[in-house]
């Protein structure tokens, strides 16, 4: 081998050798943020530092009254944003308004979105308005193909003292149960990750970065015993045992599907995903049997949700608070 060949080989060598550090950079800007899984290709597994980064921009401080809870930025449409919360959430400022306060610490005033059906699933939405600012769009995943043993993150502001959602707060886990089929409220995820009052309506993300469910539940209810499923029936003695133990969630499949179509991540709409599938009591669901459908143009379906319904909040759906 002459002297020009091994002078080539320690060129390529190098670079080959010092590649992998630029895959993942952190950096503040949204680029680092992984695209929704709807386009059919697989997103790349991110730090667990990227997903903190990620849930934190995505994450929103609902205050509803006297009390409140999280929020997480599901959609962007000019000026306006929307985001999703859960419905106990808002029962508490009934009659007082909404604020939202954006992870720059801005607040803003929230209005709730009425022409959106949850079918009794414990859900809501909420826009605001914001003419100088430029916040972070969730990517949305599908919950079909988690697992028990899947590595998940949750995120969003508990109480602190008399100090509403004082500090954000992200925490590790993994899926304990996938539940068969949903208790009230559409609650079919536990997980282990530790989730305060304060969190509900905040982010469960994947490894990918992707919301794959909204917190709502804690371990350990104070009160009452939201384990029922929506046909009456109760889960198992083993089933219940894990839900008890776990934190809960609701799997963002059910929100896509009754949100309908939405435009997410800067205008790419979000695939229309099957439900998750029982398989048993304590079984996980199968891979779906058809392939999710392809997202629809913006410009041929620009199917978005509502923007700001100045109407009174819906019922709560349940007769008492979940926690």
């Amino acid at each position: 081998m002459n002297l020009r060949s091994q002078i080539v080989l320690v060129c390529v060598g190098s670079f080959l050798i010092t590649l992998p550090t630029q895959l993942f950079p952190l950096s503040s800007s949204a680029q680092i943020l992984p695209r929704s899984g709807v386009t059919g290709q697989p997103s790349p597994a991110l730090l667990a530092e990227q997903v903190r980064e990620i849930a934190q921009r995505i994450t929103v401080k609902v205050l509803s009254g006297r009390s409140g809870g999280s929020g997480i930025i599901i959609q962007k449409q000019g000026l306006i944003y929307t985001v999703v919360t859960n419905q106990h959430v808002l029962t508490a400022g009934q009659g007082s308004g909404y604020q939202i306060q954006t992870p720059d610490g801005r607040t803003y005033p929230g209005e709730v979105v009425r022409t959106v059906s949850f079918e009794g699933n414990d859900l809501a939405l909420l826009q605001f308005r914001s003419p100088g600012a430029d916040y972070t769009v969730a990517s949305v995943g599908t919950s079909s193909s988690l697992q028990a043993g899947d590595e998940v993150f949750a995120a969003g502001f508990p109480f602190e003292s008399e100090q509403l959602g004082s500090a954000w707060t992200f925490t590790t886990g993994t899926i304990s149960l996938i539940a068969d089929r949903a208790i009230k409220g559409g609650y079919q995820i536990a997980y282990t990750n530790p989730v305060e009052k304060g969190m509900s309506g905040g982010p469960i993300l994947n490894r990918q970065g992707q919301v794959i469910g909204i917190n709502g539940m804690h371990a350990y209810p104070l009160w009452g015993d939201p384990y029922l499923f929506t046909d009456g029936s109760r889960p198992s003695t083993a089933m219940r045992e894990i839900m008890v133990r776990s934190s809960m969630g609701i799997a963002i499949n059910t929100f896509v599907q009754l949100a309908g179509g939405f435009s997410n991540s800067g205008g790419m709409p979000a695939a229309s995903v099957p439900p998750m599938t029982p398989t048993g009591a304590i079984a996980l669901p199968e891979e779906p049997q058809s392939s999710i459908s392809a997202p629809q143009q913006p410009e041929e379906s620009p199917s978005v949700l509502p923007v700001l319904q100045e109407t009174p909040i819906l019922s709560n759906p349940g007769s008492e608070p979940l926690w």
